[in-house]
């Protein structure tokens, strides 16, 4: 058996617990803000990771910031990777959670790259013929890529759809080589 990440194992079991109460999107809200403080404050983030301070002194700054911003479960589970020295893999466990729930939706996330950014119905046109391929619900993020000529590179689920120019006179170039045009 594969052996489970931090991530992954925090991730769900975080997800478990917020399934329990019947707060999966409350937690989902609640872990992504924290994410961004962290990295909007990133000497907050140290102070929560570093070996030099205790876990309790840790534990009682991070009950003075967030009590009652945040519900018990979320404070509970800050506690939890304070203790068991977890706290740097708490941006991995957020996206592990947020994957679980995308899986359970059914939606693919994946990346495509443009040399230019793509519109919002360029994006959305690139999602459905995505989806039809896999069939499946696809959320993509388009990322700049510089190198590629024109077209696109999509991302998804350890695949690559190649539409650039690039791939293309690559194929062309092959097929000279070998005689088969």
């Amino acid at each position: 058996m594969a052996e489970l990440t931090v991530e992954s194992t925090y991730g769900r079991a975080l997800f478990e617990a917020a399934r329990d109460e019947n707060k999966v999107e409350i937690i989902l809200d609640e872990v992504k803000q924290i994410r961004d403080l962290f990295i909007a404050e990133p000497d907050f983030y140290e102070f929560i990771n570093t070996p030099v301070l205790s876990g309790a002194e840790k534990k009682h700054a991070v009950e003075q910031i967030f009590q009652g911003k945040i519900s018990p479960e979320v404070l509970n589970f800050l506690f939890i990777l304070i203790d068991k020295r977890r706290t740097r893999a708490f941006s991995g466990i957020v996206n592990q959670y947020q994957s679980i729930l995308d899986e359970i939706a059914g939606i693919s996330k994946g990346v495509i790259y443009s040399v230019e950014p793509l519109t919002g119905e360029q994006l959305e046109q690139f999602e459905q013929k995505t989806g039809k391929l896999l069939k499946k619900n696809v959320k993509l993020e388009n990322k700049i890529d510089t190198t590629i000529l024109g077209g696109v590179k999509v991302f998804i689920e350890g695949k690559v759809l190649d539409a650039t120019i690039r791939k293309r006179l690559d194929d062309l170039k092959g097929n000279l080589k070998s005689g088969t045009l």
